[in-house]
């Protein structure tokens, strides 16, 4: 069956379906990983955006039982070069195709991705429509042209309540702005009792749980669209030891008074190089955001500037001066990706130790 994507300035991709059949309209992105699709397709960031793909053979590993980042996909369709229709690996339980039929999502296969990833990198991020051959796409255009990006992102992959992971170490209560599972096992690695709470929890709701740490999770979005979540971060800095990845690096930041804008067309792949400031070394790290912190906002606030891009210069790690607080843009907990920077996970738990043991000499004293 053919297959269109269109694009808002009128450029039209031809290609043939695979998945469903619905018709959809969402952010065209790409990612540059090679490997990992995956997990990118199962990343809650990615909701309500058409992902492309910009390696060249999609889907030849299939899918399997494990390695999903969410239950539910959030993205809205899938763009590659080619798809492979009988996929060869020993864990594997599904084709591409079956998988995103089960989930009533569209792709489309014969598509000149390189073409398309140069589009947006010149011009910027822009909203396309997946739908058959049969549609005008003057019509389409039109209703492309008219129709305005979601605000409520984080609100749809939020979990709706509380749940726990019990564990025997520190409690982490951890705020789902739309957590990769990633996360979650990285602090279950380390025995952490997890409280995984929703985006619109309240400072007092947090410390009524009695933590011994906070961590904010990625999700997709701006996030100027998360005022609750921001007042949050304001009532908890300082009282309790807090991380921050992605999404939650953004809030953190706009917490303590500096301000976001959107970037032309984001960082989503695995090979994103970020040099530590103090140390020098050099991480190849795994990113999904189109958002990104004003450097010039951070002058008068209480954050310093801990990592940076090195291929844009931009922020990609901070940490407050007087509060036992950090937080990152790219995802040290990979999937996908490579785990260069997973070592900040024990920087967190280290910190917590560091605060526990204040606690403790305050009590003698």
């Amino acid at each position: 069956m053919k297959r269109q994507l269109i694009l808002e300035d009128g450029t039209i991709f031809k290609g043939t379906a695979f998945g469903s059949e619905s018709n959809v309209i969402g952010e065209v992105v790409f990612n540059t990983g090679m490997t990992g699709y995956q997990e990118i397709l199962s990343d809650p960031s990615y909701c309500g955006q058409i992902v492309t793909l910009t390696y060249p053979l999609v889907g030849n590993y299939g899918i399997n039982r494990d390695d999903f980042e969410s239950i539910t996909p959030a993205f809205s369709a899938f763009v590659v070069k080619e798809v492979a229709d009988f996929p060869s690996n020993w864990r594997s339980k599904l084709s591409l195709d079956e998988y995103l039929r089960m989930k009533n999502i569209p792709g489309i296969a014969g598509v000149d991705t390189r073409k398309l990833t140069k589009m947006i990198r010149q011009h910027g991020t822009l909203k396309g429509a997946i739908c058959g051959s049969e549609e005008n796409p003057l019509e389409v255009i039109e209703r492309l042209r008219a129709t305005k990006v979601r605000t409520d992102q984080v609100k749809q992959v939020s979990t709706k309540s509380a749940y726990a992971s019990p564990g025997r170490g520190y409690r982490v209560v951890l705020v789902d702005f739309g957590m990769k599972h990633g996360i979650l096992r990285e602090l279950i690695k380390r025995n952490c009792d997890v409280v995984v709470v929703p985006y619109n929890i309240n400072a007092e709701e947090i410390l009524a749980l009695n933590p011994d740490g906070i961590m904010l999770s990625n999700g997709p979005g701006d996030p100027k669209d998360v005022p609750e979540a921001i007042e949050m971060i304001k009532g908890v800095l300082g009282k309790l030891p807090l991380f921050g990845i992605c999404l939650g690096h953004q809030l953190f930041a706009l917490a303590c008074g500096a301000d976001s804008v959107k970037m032309k067309f984001g960082h989503r792949g695995s090979n994103h190089p970020v040099k530590d400031l103090k140390s020098g070394k050099v991480a190849t790290t795994s990113q999904n955001h189109g958002y990104t912190i004003e450097v010039s906002s951070i002058v008068g606030t209480e954050l310093e500037v801990t990592h940076v891009a090195l291929n844009d210069g931009t922020i990609e790690g901070l940490a407050h001066k007087n509060a036992a607080a950090f937080t990152v843009q790219y995802h040290p907990e990979a999937s996908p990706g490579p785990e260069d920077a997973n070592g900040l996970f024990d920087q967190f738990i280290r910190l917590i130790e560091t605060a526990k043991q204040g606690d403790a000499n305050y009590a003698k004293a």
